[in-house]
């Protein structure tokens, strides 16, 4: 029984030591895709980091159209250094992706991510931005089903599951559809780090 005045920690010690950068523009953002990584993870004991484009608050959208709260993000996205990271997460929303897959340095973490070996998970339209940084050919993914031929057309190979995982040319890629997947999504993000610490 739980003692008056007494805090039970809900964090577990799973993720600890891992580093996850969420990356998002300053508008447009799918609210679970960004909230419910960020909230898991860290309770699995992640340190996790939210950049946006600007170094100000986030407006969040539910289902793409009903705006909600918005997020104050830990640190503008120049002031991320991949190397500080052990995974990078991009959530969806289709203006977030949109404004995303257009920003130079949005592209050139997500290419240094990838040289560095580390892993990269998008969900919803958070692949857009795979898209523009050319680095899907050869991968097999999901995302929203109307990247589809976004996706086919840059040289992937399209899956329509809660989650896929993709692991060639010396890294990983993790994707999802949408917000339904969220649990599949965190669970691969935390299974590819059991198994790379075991």
């Amino acid at each position: 029984m739980r003692q008056p005045g007494r805090e039970e920690s809900s964090v577990s010690a799973e993720l600890v030591g891992v580093r996850v950068l969420i990356i998002t523009s300053n508008t447009g953002v799918e609210r679970d895709e960004l909230v419910v990584p960020r909230d898991q993870l860290r309770a699995r004991g992640a340190h996790v980091t939210h950049a946006a484009m600007e170094a100000i608050d986030v407006q969040t959208y539910r289902h793409d159209l009903i705006a909600s709260e918005p997020v104050r993000p830990d640190m503008a996205l120049s002031e991320a250094d991949p190397e500080d990271f052990d995974v990078v997460v991009i959530p969806g929303g289709t203006v977030n992706a949109d404004k995303l897959r257009i920003n130079a340095e949005a592209r050139e973490l997500v290419r240094s991510t990838i040289a560095a070996g580390r892993p990269i998970a998008a969900i919803c339209h958070g692949a857009w931005l795979l898209v523009d940084a050319a680095v899907v050919t050869g991968k097999r993914l999901t995302a929203y089903p109307s990247l589809r031929t976004d996706l086919i057309n840059a040289g992937a190979a399209w899956a329509d599951k809660p989650v896929v995982r993709s692991d060639a040319e010396g890294w990983t890629l993790i994707t999802s559809r949408n917000p339904d997947d969220l649990p599949d999504f965190v669970d691969a993000i935390t299974a590819e780090f059991r198994v790379r610490t075991s």
